[in-house]
């Protein structure tokens, strides 16, 4: 008689007691955790004496702990009452008072937990002061541009005593030149004369120098040759700012016996250096087409061998034409041989293996 298979027992049915019973709120247990390090804390007072301080290797006890708990104006756990104005004639509504709370950061670290950090440094130069009002920051903002480009109220002063040093524009004569041009180009000349003139007062960029009047990079960085004007690249924030050159002192260094000598004379070179650039792609490209033919007479070959077919120029009886291949000659430009039909003139260039 076979034994009845082992079943497992049927649950029990909770008490009365427990389904009475509901579960800790946290509150509650953070107060019977409490509760636990206190009790915990007087006990240990009571065997070692009032006074006792922890040695090396022991636990902190209740007091220690919340004694060194940091007392921060950024902690979020401290209470609100002092920021909460409740209202009784409005119910449970309860109004705040922005002026003595705290921005806690969102709980990332700042520059004023860790001032010697310099990687939580940011560049202020062009960022408002956090006491200063939009209204004021714009206003500074403004004055700093017309103090660097001086206009406004720093432009310099026309003085109605003129003398030999009194600046004039080199075109009009007139004393309302553009100071900043002056400061960097050392030219005198007013903003009507800059737009007159445009084959004169023009701006070329680095680029633009290097292509046209085939300048160098060490030239272009001395200033007492080329003075320039710096400015922020209009294309990227982030890239390198521009260097912009008057065209009248890149024309008149360029055209000059320490350069050039002569217009005609930059004309030349780049005629030369035109001639030489054009040289080189023809005969890179030669070059590679003279690789590729030899590259593909070779692999034909093989091809040929491997499988005893017909070779280029065989006659194959079906009416076609049978090239007459002459005696092979070098070709001056190639250096290869190649081979002409006396029939039809096909040029083929002879592999030699």
């Amino acid at each position: 008689m076979a034994t009845p298979r082992p079943s497992t027992p049927p649950r029990k049915a909770p008490s009365a007691s427990a389904q009475a019973k509901s579960p800790l709120t946290p509150e509650q247990v953070r107060r019977m955790e409490i509760n636990r390090l206190r009790a915990k804390d007087l006990r240990e007072q009571r065997e070692r004496g009032e006074g006792e301080s922890a040695g090396a290797g022991q636990k902190r006890n209740y007091t220690t702990y919340a004694k060194d708990s940091p007392t921060s104006n950024r902690d979020a756990t401290r209470p609100l009452d002092s920021i909460q104005m409740p209202r009784s004639t409005l119910g449970k509504y309860i109004e705040y008072d922005f002026s003595k709370m705290t921005d806690t950061k969102g709980g990332f670290l700042t520059a004023e937990d860790d001032p010697h950090n310099k990687a939580m440094r940011v560049e202020e130069k062009d960022m408002k002061p956090a006491q200063m009002t939009q209204k004021d920051w714009e206003r500074q903002q403004l004055l700093k541009s017309l103090r660097n480009q001086r206009a406004g109220p720093f432009e310099p002063g026309i003085s109605a005593m003129q003398d030999e040093n009194t600046k004039r524009c080199r075109e009009c004569g007139v004393l309302e030149i553009d100071w900043k041009w002056s400061d960097i180009f050392d030219i005198a000349v007013c903003n009507a004369c800059k737009e007159k003139y445009p084959e004169k007062y023009s701006l070329l960029t680095k680029t633009e120098v290097k292509d046209d009047y085939l300048l160098t990079e060490p030239e272009l960085r001395d200033e007492s040759l080329l003075p320039h004007l710096e400015r922020p690249n209009p294309h990227k924030s982030n890239w390198h700012n521009m260097y912009l050159f008057l065209r009248c002192q890149v024309e008149e260094y360029a055209f000059s016996d320490k350069r050039w000598g002569s217009a005609e004379a930059l004309d030349a070179e780049f005629e030369r250096r035109q001639a030489d650039s054009k040289r080189r792609k023809e005969s890179k490209f030669k070059s590679k087409l003279a690789d590729l033919k030899k590259r593909t007479k070779v692999e034909a070959y093989q091809r040929a061998r491997k499988g005893g077919g017909q070779q280029f120029g065989d006659d194959l009886s079906d009416g076609k034409h049978v090239h007459d291949f002459g005696r092979a000659a070098d070709n001056p430009e190639t250096g290869m041989p190649i081979k002409k039909c006396v029939v039809c003139g096909l040029e083929v260039e002879e592999l030699e293996l």
